[in-house]
């Protein structure tokens, strides 16, 4: 048994494992053996016989390098005093090889004395990867035994190939290779390196099942979570091979029939083939369906005094005749056994038994309630947090110590202390029995999260440019459960500054309170077409928020309210002109919008607010289930320049459907009604900074503030010189100024789409869309005869009754009273009217847009939690819209939320 003592840079490995009885040749980077030893270079031969029965007298080590003599010399079973013979070599080089440790060795008997010549296997110098794109070398590395400094084995190596060939296995990719090389240097030492062909992704190219007859194949493939690999999966990972996956399918096939039926139902064989060209797999099922079964008699025995069966048996969901359904029987023992817990059994036991009667097909259900003893609540014992003071978690148990142990309490008191979001996912109440059978004992063991943040972000919107937001927060300041935070926003049409604080338990009491002090910047009012829009307007609200809020129920509380303003807005300096010559400078209406004139002054708001709010969702950050519900009045009057009461509410329902998909269906409005006479005709008594707008992003398909009533300035030009003025209808060419309503309402259909793990984890989550809204009931501005009583603009009325505002210059034959003159468009203009170049210095107004009737858009959307922000595209197209409207058909946001 000889093995070749060669160690070439660039051989592969697996080469040099190979055994082979030819005599090698001597290796070239041998190096010299030790002082006073033989040639430790010389061609390995086969152990020289010798006469039977002849005593070894002797023992020598030559070649060794690293090793003592002894040392080798202790891993032979071989004494001197014992008798040599063929079969004795034979095991001294078995006993060489087997430690692993050479890479070469023969035996020598000559005159009694043994000489054995060994290689010794080299050191590892470094282990290098090369080719593995897919999985990076921090998680292989760890998978391989190998290491620097360790001595190079041809075993390990094999068992380090087939680790990391197993760890491309588990990521889908079948056709992966690994070919270990090494490369040797000076000293006896080599650097290992493993050349990954990583191959591509195994997909799943075919899935067949053969013996269904009740169900079809594609029914069957859409129960399992294993999908076929086509060209609209591409987001999927659900279409790579996975056998774990395989054997869940399984069951998933299982749990179908079960709930129609097919009680005997049962999967012979799945088998996966790789294809012939080794990428791809074929899975193969091979089912039995059985027959079906309907359920016979279904009845709950009680052995507990609070439940009656004949009364519990005639509120079980199934009924006798229906068809068998496994899945309805086990909610039926879960609901039972919550409804057990409900009443203090806290180990009641819940067993189904069943009846089957191959004869009739029929399946009879018994649930037996049997007996158990009430269990009450021992102690409540919080473990683990560092940070979070006891009574932090302890305030959020619905039980009590010495209470009657209710596992519906307990379950609630796990989703309030995970929505903290203090403490790891997925936490739980552990039940530990008590020093009584009838006492329990409730854990909480928690792991502490870090609850501070930091953001600092840069984004780009379709609507504002570029966003730059920064803030911090402590959600659990001094581990108190308080919040804390400050944060800054600068955008092109926005900059706020806000400082916050919440206390959720005022006093160890159930009551809530918080502060906001703020300062808010905002400029544009008119959102329009091309950009065109009032840059020079300006509103600056400086202000605080007091609120205090109590429970009313476990899902449902009661927040008050007070906010104080003090809002400024106005616009440019050349917006202001001295229309009389008194040397006063007023708002110029044809220069600026005449409702930006209106809105132009300062003025304080106190408001007193009362919000009613309901939330039994499974989640506040993304529901998947349950409703939420919010009313909220406001009252501006107690004090202050403004008088209005302000009524809006919203509530949502979400509901998991089947496959992963979740429906949310939500609906909005609300009303303002102001209480002030500000007694000139045209105008509405609610301010403008007072009201509702409508449109990007509450409604989809719509531009921002693009439902709603609004008035659109048409410029009449005399574009040739004729004298003959034409009205601009070219919507991209004229002012549009949104004047907001006094009521509103919104819905929203909306389904997000599930994708496969990879693309969840990298948080996108699709969804298609169906918006309706509705922005009205304003006073039509077009009343307006004498826009603030400036005598230079008196209003024309063209044929279709819109007004029309002209500069009457110096002509005395145009008089300046209230009188109304028709002028159908395409007729001259009448003479003494100012011109500027060749356009004449009038314009026509038209208001629009005051319906309720609904707008409606559909479309398909796309929330992406990227490492820039949160990200949302939406792909809208109206169906149905008013005149007036302005639509969008595309639109996205990065790095922040309207």
């Amino acid at each position: 048994m000889l093995m070749a003592g060669t160690i070439l840079a660039g051989v592969p490995v697996a080469a040099m494992a190979q055994e082979t009885s030819e005599t090698p040749e001597t290796p070239a980077a041998a190096q010299p053996p030790a002082a006073g030893a033989a040639q430790a270079a010389a061609p390995p031969v086969a152990p020289a016989a010798a006469p039977q029965g002849e005593i070894v007298q002797s023992i020598s080590v030559a070649g060794a390098q690293r090793l003592e003599s002894q040392t080798i010399l202790s891993y032979i079973r071989l004494r001197p005093g014992e008798e040599w013979n063929q079969v004795v070599g034979d095991q001294v080089l078995k006993d060489i090889y087997a430690t692993e440790l050479f890479a070469d060795a023969d035996v020598r008997f000559e005159n009694g004395n043994v000489l054995i010549t060994v290689v010794e296997n080299p050191v590892i110098n470094r282990i290098i990867l090369e080719g593995n794109d897919r999985i990076k070398s921090d998680k292989i590395v760890p998978e391989i035994k190998l290491a620097p400094r360790q001595i190079f084995t041809r075993s390990k190596v094999r068992a380090d190939v087939a680790r990391i060939i197993e760890l491309y296995k588990r990521q889908g990719r079948f056709a992966a290779t690994v070919e270990p090389q090494m490369v040797q240097l000076a000293q006896n030492r080599v650097d290992v390196i493993f050349e990954i062909d990583e191959g591509p992704k195994s997909k799943v190219r075919q899935i067949n099942i053969i013996g269904n007859e009740a169900f079809s194949d594609g029914d069957l493939r859409g129960e399992m979570i294993t999908k076929q690999a086509r060209l609209t999966s591409f987001l999927s990972s659900n279409t790579s091979y996975d056998p774990d996956r395989l054997a869940f399918d399984q069951q998933k096939l299982r749990q179908f029939y079960l709930t129609q039926g097919y009680a005997d139902f049962r999967v012979v064989s799945a088998v996966a083939e790789l294809t012939p060209d080794q990428r791809d797999f074929i899975i193969t099922y091979v089912v039995e369906e059985g027959e079906r079964y309907k359920f016979g008699e279904v009845e709950v025995e009680s052995e507990l005094r609070d439940f009656d069966s004949a009364s519990m048996t005639g509120r079980l969901p199934m009924q006798s005749g229906d068809w068998y359904d496994a899945e309805a029987v086990e909610n039926t023992v879960e609901q039972l056994t919550d409804l057990a817990g409900t009443f203090g059994y806290a180990f009641a036991d819940v067993a189904p038994q069943f009846n089957r009667s191959r004869e009739d097909l029929t399946m009879d259900v018994t649930f037996v309630l049997r007996e158990a003893p009430r269990v009450y609540v021992e102690r409540i014992d919080v473990n683990g947090n560092t940070l979070t003071q006891d009574k932090v978690v302890r305030r959020e148990f619905r039980v009590a110590e010495g209470d009657a142990f209710n596992s519906l309490q307990v379950k609630r008191s796990a989703a309030r202390i995970n929505s903290l979001g203090f403490f790891q996912e997925n936490f739980e109440i552990n039940q530990v029995e008590g020093s009584a059978p009838d006492r329990i004992i409730l854990e909480a063991n928690v792991e502490e999260q870090a609850t501070g943040e930091l953001q600092l972000s840069a984004g780009f919107s379709s609507l504002e440019s570029f966003i730059l937001q920064g803030s911090i927060r402590q959600r659990n300041f001094r581990g108190r459960g308080q919040t804390v935070g400050l944060s800054l926003n600068y955008s092109r049409f926005s900059r706020s500054a806000q400082v916050s604080f919440s206390e959720p338990y005022v006093f160890d009491r159930n009551i809530s309170a918080g502060v906001d002090i703020y300062r808010k910047d905002y400029s544009n009012f008119g959102f329009n077409r091309n950009n065109n829009n009032n840059r020079s307007f300006e509103q600056a609200t400086t202000g605080f928020s007091l609120r205090a809020g109590v429970p009313l129920s476990e899902y449902s509380s009661l927040v008050g309210s007070y906010t104080l303003n003090h809002d400024d807005v106005s616009i440019g300096d050349e917006y202001f002109r001295d229309s009389d010559g008194d040397g006063i400078a007023t708002c110029d209406p044809f220069q600026a919008s005449r409702f930006l004139c209106d809105a132009i002054g300062a003025r304080t708001s106190s408001i007193l607010g009362l919000t009613l709010s309901v939330d039994s969702t499974d989640s506040r950050l993304r529901p998947t289930r349950g409703r939420n519900m919010a009313v909220t009045a406001q009252y501006a009057g107690l004090g202050g320049s403004v008088n209005y009461f302000r009524v809006n509410g919203k509530v949502g329902q979400y509901y998991p459907l089947p496959a992963g998909f979740i429906l949310a269906l939500t609906a909005e409005g609300g009303a303002i009604r102001s209480f002030e006479d500000r007694g000139v005709p045209g105008t509405d008594d609610v301010r403008l900074t007072d009201r509702f707008f409508l449109g990007e992003p509450q409604i989809r398909g719509f531009d921002i503030r693009g439902v709603g009533p609004r008035v659109l300035r048409r410029p009449i030009i005399d574009s040739d010189g004729d004298g003959i003025g034409e009205v601009v209808t070219d919507r991209d060419s004229i002012q549009d100024d949104a004047i907001g309503g006094t009521a509103y309402y919104l819905g929203r259909a909306e389904i997000e789409i599930p994708l496969g793990t990879g693309a969840r984890e990298l948080g996108l989550r699709p969804s298609i869309f169906l918006d309706v809204g509705g922005l009205f009931n304003i006073t039509d501005p077009a009343l307006l005869q004498n826009p603030l009583g400036n005598e230079r603009f008196n209003p024309l009325r063209d044929a279709s009754g819109n007004p029309i505002y002209l500069n009457p210059g110096a002509d005395p034959d145009v008089t300046t009273d209230d009188t109304v003159v028709a002028i159908p468009v395409g007729d001259p203009i009448p003479t003494g009217f100012v011109a500027q170049g060749s356009v004449v210095r009038a314009f026509e107004e038209v208001f629009l847009g005051d319906s309720a009737s609904p707008r409606i858009s559909v479309g398909i959307g796309v929330n992406w939690n990227s490492p820039f922000g949160p990200f949302r595209i939406d792909l809208a197209h109206v169906l149905k819209k008013q005149e007036g409207d302005d639509t969008k058909l595309f639109s996205f946001n990065v790095g922040t939320q309207f």
